[in-house]
């Protein structure tokens, strides 16, 4: 029992039992928000059994997670502008690849990927030194798939 909170959001339409619930559990609550989906699948006896019970039932918007403010984007463009592939920005500062990838487009950095794309002729001209294609992908820091890819391409 929370005898401090007014105010709940729920996020499915209101029954008999859980209306008791509520009662129970918040003693002092005045209003109850809800989405306007919700709402519209709230039986009107039960918005007005609350108004008796001077319980206010509204609309309010509640969607998605709150935007998280910690400066990530600001370094994560900062070590794309000093040259840091996302591989090695996602490893500095602990977050996906896809994040970093994400928060790049996001903040409009001027990171093109092509320019991170491998070079075939280096690829090629490494294979025509007598090194392995593994040898290569690890001599590159490129996964060996790409390696594969550049050397079986006619």
């Amino acid at each position: 029992m929370d005898e401090n909170i007014t105010t709940i959001h729920i996020t499915q339409a209101l029954s008999s039992s859980m209306i008791v619930d509520l009662i129970d559990k918040y003693p002092n609550l005045e209003e109850i928000t809800c989405a306007p989906s919700v709402f519209k699948r709230t039986s009107k006896r039960y918005i007005d059994a609350l108004k008796q019970l001077d319980i206010n039932v509204t609309t309010k918007y509640e969607w998605g997670a709150k935007p998280k403010s910690n400066d990530i984007e600001f370094y994560v463009k900062k070590l794309s502008d000093e040259g840091l592939s996302a591989k090695q920005i996602s490893q500095k500062l602990d977050i996906s690849l896809n994040r970093v990838y994400y928060l790049l487009r996001k903040s409009n950095a001027k990171y093109d990927n092509r320019k991170r794309k491998n070079n075939h002729s280096e690829i090629k001209q490494l294979k025509k030194e007598g090194l392995t294609a593994k040898e290569i992908s690890e001599k590159l820091d490129i996964p060996l798939r790409s390696v594969y890819y550049v050397l079986n391409r006619k």
